[in-house]
């Protein structure tokens, strides 16, 4: 059961990372709102493929929930009906919660593939929460973490509508960063401690606190990276999509990203000079430089090529991949043998 357990715990986190691919292609292509509604597109299933679906039908059948737009603005049905000849406006609900009434079908189609996305990883991660119960009895932690991923999922849903609902507002969108790296966290946990081959470690005190703080350094990083996307989409808004115009004369946020990298850089490095020459056998560590390099060479693009066509959704993946790894990096240096003796005495 562990074993299987094991599987799903894997499979899981893929799925939760195609889905931070699919928002990060969404966010480069500019398609968070080509779903204007949650958790339906357009009051939809399967959204529409063609702008003239939005037109009014007569002697129609609508449902409660789907779009139609008259004078550049979206219109949402109140309940369901079927339409007379001409257009009864009671029928209608005008769309107040945001400002976006456009229909662009590479936009639509973007996020509906993220949603569902969303909604396949869900699968997984309830099969993982009903497994973790029948080891309820003999690990209550896996039980305990996989309850805390589901109801993650569940709050990450509700999130969704309300940034929908917003028009896209930065911090919430920060916010759906977050809660994402904490049901990251809470995977890579789950897959840690229901392995079958994890070897106990015996890593010096110092570098496990060199790792935590890599860590904080890195949460920090990304924080700050937020504010300085969230000029960015200001400056998208005020001067339109004139690449070279965006950083011309960027935020003190940019500065402290940039200078901050180098202190992230040297932690890590000695960190990986250490594990060498010690050989403690944390050799994630030089998986967390690659992804750094990748990192600081996606920013160097965006900083002086003009935000080059993909580097904005590897730059935002990049960091999530580098946060796992430094989680699961200080899950193993923690896994020491005096860790081993308490599991087989319980």
């Amino acid at each position: 059961m562990l074993k299987r357990f094991h599987k799903i715990a894997k499979i899981s986190l893929v799925c939760v990372y195609l889905i931070i691919v699919a928002g990060a292609v969404v966010r480069m292509t500019g398609s968070g709102m080509g779903c204007p509604d949650w958790p339906k597109c357009f009051g939809y299933y399967i959204p529409p493929t063609d702008a003239s679906a939005l037109n009014f039908k007569p002697n129609h059948e609508y449902k409660k929930g789907h779009v139609i737009k008259i004078d550049d603005y979206f219109y949402y049905a109140k309940s369901d009906f079927t339409t007379a000849q001409n257009l009864n406006i009671e029928n209608w609900e005008k769309n107040t919660k945001h400002e976006y009434n456009t229909f662009n079908v590479t936009h639509t189609w973007i996020e509906y593939i993220n949603r569902l996305f969303t909604a396949f990883a869900g699968i997984p991660i309830l099969i993982m929460f009903i497994l973790s119960l029948f080891l309820l009895k003999t690990d209550k932690a896996l039980a305990v973490a996989s309850a805390i991923t589901i109801f993650g999922m569940g709050f990450e849903a509700w999130l969704g509508k309300t940034v929908v609902d917003s028009n896209l507002l930065p911090y919430k969108i920060t916010i759906h960063m977050i809660g994402s790296f904490v049901i990251l966290a809470s995977i890579i946990y789950l897959i840690h401690k229901s392995s079958l081959k994890k070897r106990a470690l015996n890593t010096p005190t110092t570098i496990k606190i060199g790792l935590y703080i890599a860590l904080l350094l890195t949460l920090i990083q990304v924080a700050i990276g937020t504010q300085v996307r969230q000029f960015v989409d200001e400056q998208v808004i005020s001067i339109g999509y004139q690449k070279e115009l965006w950083l011309n004369n960027p935020n003190l946020q940019f500065y402290i990203h940039r200078t901050f990298s180098f202190l992230i850089i040297g932690l890590n490095v000695w960190l990986y000079l250490k594990n060498k020459k010690q050989q403690l056998g944390l050799n994630e560590i030089n998986w967390v430089l690659i992804l750094i390099f990748i990192e600081v060479f996606t920013g160097i693009l965006m900083s002086y090529l003009d935000f080059p066509f993909g580097t904005q959704p590897i730059h935002l993946v990049m960091a999530a991949l580098l946060f796992g790894a430094q989680v699961y990096l200080i899950f193993k240096a923690n896994y020491s043998e005096k860790t081993l003796q308490n599991i087989e005495n319980a």
